[in-house]
C-alpha cells in the first residue's frame, strides 16, 4: 500500500473515495459554492492507494489557528475527511494513514492537531481526546420568559443582559462580510475556538453560516451601531432553530436570545452549539423549561509535543507537576517538569517522581482546561501518584473559562 500526498488532479479522486467511504454521494454543485471540500488544501491530502493504485483511503487537514487559555493563539492542523472503504476496513489502512499524517504534522513543525469525531471510539488509539463539548437547548415559545435579574448596580450591567443596543434582521447574503468579522473577533478571545479563514467564507464551504443555505441573521448592534453579535436561524414547521450564536459579551448574547424567544408563529426555539456551563438556562424564568439533548463531545486534542504545547498556553495558577505521558501509538514515553510561575509554564524532561501517569489522548482532554484532570482519575485513565495531585492538576490547567468550539470541518 502506498500513502501519498495529492495533487490537484487527485481532487475528484479523493473526493470520491471520501464519499464512498461514507456511503454518501457527492452534492451537485450550486450557484454560490458552498461545496464542503472546496476548501481542503490539495497539500495536505493524503490517498491510501493499493498497489495497483486504487485509492482506497483518505486523511487531510487544514490550517487553522487554535486560541488557547490565556488568549493564546497558535497553529493548529485541522483533520478532517479521514475514511477507508469498507472493503478495505481492518486491514491497517487507517492506522498507516494516521501515522503518517501524525509524522507530516511534525515536520511541518506542528504540535497540536484537531479534530470532530465521527465516532467516539475511533480516534483515542491515535492519541485523540475529546476536549470541549456542546449540547442543544430547546425552549418551548409558551415557556420562553426570562427571568428578571437580580443583580443590582452598574457594575453589573454586561452580565444581567443590560443592553442598550439593537437587533437587525438580515439574510445571509446580505451580511458576510459582518459575519466574518464578527466571528474573527468572537474567536480571538474564546478558548477552544478555530479561525475560519476568509477563503472558507469566500468558498462558502461549511455549515450555516458559511455555507449557502438559506438563513435569516439576526445581527446586534451595540451602542455605537457597531455589529458586535449574530444569530444564524431558520424557521421549519414551526421550530425556529439557531445554528449558531457568537457574541461579543453576555448583554449582546441575552440581547439575541430575547430576539429569538420572542419571534410569533413558533411553538419552539431551538439553540445548537450550547457551551455545557452557559448561563442561558438560568436566565429563563423557568429554569426547567430549557431542554437539554445532543450533548456530546465536539473538538478533540492531540499533541505533538508536549513541551511546547504545555508552554504555549497561558496559566492561571503557579505551581509544580510532574506528568509521566504515554504515548502508545507512536511508542515514545516522556516525564516532564510542568513549572508555572506568573501566567507561564516551563516544561522539561525530568527524572523526578510522577504526580501523575496519563495517556497522551488524557493529556489532550485536559489541556484546554473544559476536562477536570480529576474527572479522568475518578474514571480510572489518569493514575494520581499521591493524595493532592489530581486537585492540583485540577487547578493548574483550569482555564479563565470554559473552551467552545463552534467550527465544523
Amino acid at each position: 500500500m502506498e500513502i501519498r500526498s495529492t495533487t490537484d488532479e487527485d481532487l475528484e479522486a479523493f473526493v470520491d473515495t471520501v464519499h464512498a467511504a461514507f456511503g454518501h454521494f457527492p452534492e451537485t454543485p450550486v450557484e454560490g459554492g458552498g461545496l464542503w471540500w472546496s476548501a481542503l488544501e490539495t497539500d495536505r491530502c493524503l490517498l491510501a492507494l493499493t498497489a495497483d493504485g486504487r485509492p482506497v483511503g483518505t486523511a487531510a487537514a487544514h490550517s487553522f489557528e487554535l486560541t488557547l487559555p490565556g488568549e493564546t493563539l497558535v497553529p493548529a492542523a485541522g483533520v478532517t475527511a479521514v475514511g477507508v472503504l469498507p472493503s478495505h476496513r481492518r486491514q491497517g489502512v487507517l492506522s498507516a494513514m494516521m501515522r503518517h499524517q501524525l509524522t507530516e504534522l511534525r515536520d511541518r513543525g506542528e504540535f497540536l492537531s484537531v479534530l470532530l469525531a465521527s465516532e467516539a471510539p475511533i480516534y483515542g488509539r491515535f492519541g485523540y481526546g475529546p476536549a470541549t463539548y456542546t449540547a442543544r437547548l430547546t425552549v418551548p415559545r409558551h415557556k420562553a420568559a426570562l427571568a428578571v435579574p437580580r443583580a443590582r448596580g452598574a457594575a453589573d450591567a454586561p452580565a444581567t443582559g443590560s443592553d442598550n443596543g439593537s437587533v437587525e434582521v438580515l439574510r445571509r447574503a446580505e451580511c458576510g462580510e459582518i459575519l466574518e468579522e464578527v466571528y474573527d473577533r468572537y474567536r480571538r478571545t474564546q478558548p477552544g475556538a478555530l479561525s475560519r479563514p476568509h477563503r472558507w467564507w469566500a468558498l462558502r464551504a461549511g455549515q450555516p453560516p458559511i455555507s449557502p443555505a438559506p438563513r435569516y441573521v439576526a445581527v446586534h448592534r451595540d451602542a455605537a451601531g457597531v455589529p458586535d453579535g449574530y444569530a444564524s436561524y431558520s424557521i421549519e414547521s414551526g421550530t425556529l432553530t439557531v445554528d449558531e450564536t457568537i457574541a461579543g459579551d453576555d448583554a449582546a448574547f441575552t440581547a439575541l436570545v430575547r430576539f429569538a424567544l420572542g419571534h410569533d408563529l413558533v411553538s419552539q426555539v431551538v439553540f445548537q452549539h450550547v457551551p455545557p456551563d452557559h448561563p442561558l438556562r438560568w436566565q429563563l424564568a423557568d429554569r426547567r423549561a430549557g431542554e437539554v439533548s445532543g450533548d456530546m463531545d465536539w473538538l478533540w486534542v492531540r499533541l505533538l509535543d508536549v513541551p511546547r504545547a504545555l508552554t504555549a498556553r497561558g496559566w492561571f495558577t503557579d505551581g509544580e507537576l510532574v506528568l509521566d505521558v504515554e504515548d502508545p501509538f507512536l511508542g515514545e514515553h516522556g516525564r516532564y517538569l510542568l513549572t508555572v510561575r506568573d501566567g507561564k509554564a516551563d516544561c522539561v524532561p525530568t527524572d523526578r517522581e510522577p504526580d501523575l501517569s496519563l495517556d497522551v489522548r488524557d493529556l489532550g482532554s485536559v489541556y484546554l482546561g473544559g476536562t477536570a484532570p480529576s474527572t479522568l482519575v475518578r474514571a480510572g485513565h489518569i493514575r494520581a501518584h499521591h493524595p493532592g495531585a489530581a486537585a492540583l492538576a485540577d487547578v493548574l490547567f483550569r482555564a479563565e473559562r470554559s473552551p467552545h468550539c463552534l467550527h465544523w470541518f
